[in-house]
């Protein structure tokens, strides 16, 4: 009676995993379908797709990855989707020709394919291949080759080296050796485009943003200008939206620098009061910039603004976890940057073991040394975990706020207040000496000593900035 009802449950559970035709949605790629006449099994079938039109490019969700060969031992195909980003934790091409089949999640508008390398400092060949139903493949790019620079990532765009954004579900990426040998060993693949418009609410005229390429080849990063910034700038190495409708900020170890006397990488918005007039200079007290109270009467006309209020709401979704025990894990998250000093930088740093992150401020004395403040958690490089801290992937709001002398500085979550500070900076003499001031926001990464690969990302939902 036992082994009658167990057939009679096996039958019923696979009833239960046939795809129901009207749903429209399939099932993980190596399941299979029976046939009821005659009891053998057939590959599942997924249908072709309407073309998909949407104008958001965030990353897309992938389901899995597979391989047409075995792979090396130690070097499984499901690296390039772990999201680890480990030296360690590579796929290995077995040969020229190997190809890498992801299945997204969904169907979707795919431009952008983003390949970390384990070695970008060699070229890199590749194809790629999309397609609705594993069965018919559209050639996408041809012969690509990745360019060797500090960067780690190669940006694949569609529109640029292929022939165009297209619909698809899987995503077939062939590695073609390099410029060395047959064989190329990858760290991670993302896929980027969207399956509807998304649509995030910063004012982005209000900004530029610092990223760590050297497209003009001076020396430094690049500047993404006020207009071209709100004109839908994207690159999915560094900043990109978020499909909840965020901006996502990201930050390897490795990268070019704003000047010669920064230490660390950055994507970070730079406060931009003239709005994209480009008749008013970035720096100096003038329209561009802002003052504190404090100062002058003459230096407060001639300010774009005075005092200030900076207020975000954002999660870290990712910290570094290799390097030097005081760079690990560390990123500043917000700040205000004075003509060469920082009034305040505000810091988030989760060390590896701990499962929250810590928050705390450094006040910068005007041409002296930095003032630290504990807010959640201990900013020590052997920091038990914080149980008042915040998690990675967990939204919280900050808001800086100066009023002449007075640094006030909030961390709050869902409504709640969970730490207030205020800082007297009298002492610090900001309100002379032709001081101007502006809001930063993003990722300043500041570990500078971790694998090249390792990075800090950070995604912002509310930037609100608003001076007297």
């Amino acid at each position: 009676m036992k082994i009658i009802l167990s057939a009679i449950a096996l039958m019923l559970l696979l009833a239960g995993c046939t795809a129901d035709p009207s749903m429209g949605e399939s099932k993980p790629q190596n399941d299979t379908v029976v046939d009821d006449n005659s009891g053998t099994t057939e590959p599942e079938t997924y249908p072709d797709l309407e073309p998909i039109s949407c104008s958001s490019i965030f990353e897309l969700g992938i389901e899995s990855v597979s391989t047409e060969q075995t792979d090396a031992v130690g070097f499984s195909v499901n690296y390039l989707i772990d999201k680890k980003y480990k030296d360690n934790l590579v796929w290995k091409s077995q040969s020229n020709g190997t190809s890498a089949i992801i299945k997204l999640t969904k169907g979707a508008l795919i431009s952008d394919v983003l390949v970390s390398w384990l070695n970008p400092n060699i070229s890199h060949y590749y194809e790629i291949h999309v397609s609705d139903n594993l069965v018919d493949w559209q050639e996408v790019v041809v012969s690509g080759s990745s360019d060797p620079d500090s960067l780690i990532a190669t940006r694949i765009n569609f529109d640029e080296d292929g022939t165009g954004a297209i619909t698809g579900r899987f995503v077939k990426f062939t590695s073609l050796g390099n410029e060395l040998n047959d064989i190329s060993d990858i760290i991670e693949i993302q896929v980027f485009g969207c399956d509807r418009t998304v649509t995030q609410n910063i004012e982005l005229i209000d900004w530029y943003l610092s990223v760590p390429t050297d497209v003009d080849n001076n020396g430094k990063s690049d500047s993404i200008y006020e207009n071209d910034l709100a004109g839908g700038y994207f690159d999915p190495r560094f900043f990109y939206q978020s499909i909840d409708a965020g901006l996502v900020f990201r930050t390897n170890v490795r990268g070019f620098k704003t000047s010669e006397n920064t230490k660390y990488i950055r994507t970070e918005l730079r406060e931009m009061l003239r709005r994209g007039n480009k008749s008013i200079s970035t720096q100096g007290i003038n329209k561009n910039n802002w003052v504190f109270s404090s100062a002058s009467a003459t230096e407060q006309a001639k300010a774009g603004g005075v005092d200030g209020v900076l207020r975000t709401t954002l999660k870290v979704d990712h910290v570094t976890s290799t390097g030097e025990d005081y760079q690990i894990g560390r990123v500043i998250i917000g700040q205000i940057h004075a003509n060469d000093d920082e009034p305040i930088r505000l810091y988030y740093r989760k060390l590896p073991n701990n499962s929250k992150g810590s928050i705390y401020f450094a006040h910068e004395v005007l041409g002296g040394d930095d003032v630290y403040r504990e807010m959640l958690g201990s900013r020590s490089d052997n920091a038990s975990n914080p149980s008042d801290g915040i998690e990675l992937g967990e939204t919280f709001t900050y808001e800086i706020k100066v009023v002449g002398d007075q640094l006030d500085v909030t961390i709050s979550q869902n409504e709640t207040q969970l730490a207030f500070e205020r800082f007297d900076m009298s002492g610090s003499r900001y309100g002379s000496g032709n001081q101007y001031m502006y809001f930063k926001a993003g990722v300043y990464n500041q570990n500078n000593s971790g694998d090249s690969h390792d990075y800090a990302q950070v995604t912002i939902y509310d930037l609100v900035n608003t001076h007297n």
